[in-house]
């Protein structure tokens, strides 16, 4: 396991020690720092992060929730593997609640909100430049952040967020490539264009393409991944 620097200090004091560590480990899982199928010894995280054992299986038990991670008898937590067809069912489901909420957001967004999505699309297209993951990953949870916080549907910013989580997992496992990369981002360009012309229809029909061509790459990724293993 990698070491994962964790700092309590920085963090807000109201912000529950649980949801401290449950955000740490999340990150450590999205960005890949802990891989799928890979094992968490509780007394090694308990030493790195400085907390207690209680407290870290309340955090895990949280994570286990998102389905982020899975508890096998007899051996304990260990960092959550997508099967193929699992695969395939959450891009079904990403693609039909993202297409809504692309269509809803151009809608139903302030001219303030479009403009922030605007800037984290910058933000995303830089990072894709830069080709460090991080930020990629980074500024592709901003563009989120905004587009379901204004598409005036809490159930499906809820359910989607979810699901995007578990989406990391095939991040983690490689599945964003640097040939994918840049014809991804002229298709959330190409989104952002009809969410400025607040062309509604136009917006939902770019999302869905764009998902479907994520989903080809990630299935075709995850199939050669699978062959490897």
């Amino acid at each position: 396991m990698q070491k994962v620097p964790f700092q309590v200090s920085p963090l807000a004091k109201h912000v529950s020690l649980r949801a401290r560590v449950c955000a740490h480990l999340r990150d450590a899982i999205t960005s890949g720092l802990l891989r799928p199928g890979e094992k968490l010894k509780e007394r090694e995280l308990c030493e790195r992060l400085a907390i207690s054992r209680s407290s870290l299986r309340e955090a895990l038990s949280s994570l286990e929730a998102e389905h982020l991670i899975i508890n096998i008898p007899n051996k304990g937590p260990e960092v959550a593997r997508l099967s193929l067809r699992e695969a395939k069912d959450l891009y079904a489901m990403r693609r039909l609640l993202e297409s809504f909420a692309a269509r809803a957001f151009t809608e139903l967004a302030t001219d303030e909100q479009v403009q922030a999505l605007e800037a984290t699309t910058q933000k995303l297209a830089a990072a894709a430049l830069s080709g460090v993951g991080a930020d990629v990953i980074g500024a592709k949870t901003e563009f989120y952040s905004v587009l379901l916080s204004g598409c005036g549907n809490s159930l499906v910013q809820e359910t989607l967020g979810g699901l995007l989580t578990r989406v990391s997992l095939l991040r983690a496992t490689s599945l964003l490539n640097a040939q994918r990369l840049p014809k991804s981002m002229k298709e959330i360009q190409a989104l952002m264009v009809a969410i400025k012309s607040r062309d509604a229809a136009s917006a939902e029909r770019v999302s869905k393409r764009h998902l479907l061509n994520a989903e080809r790459a990630a299935i075709e990724a995850f199939e050669k991944q699978l062959t490897i293993f």
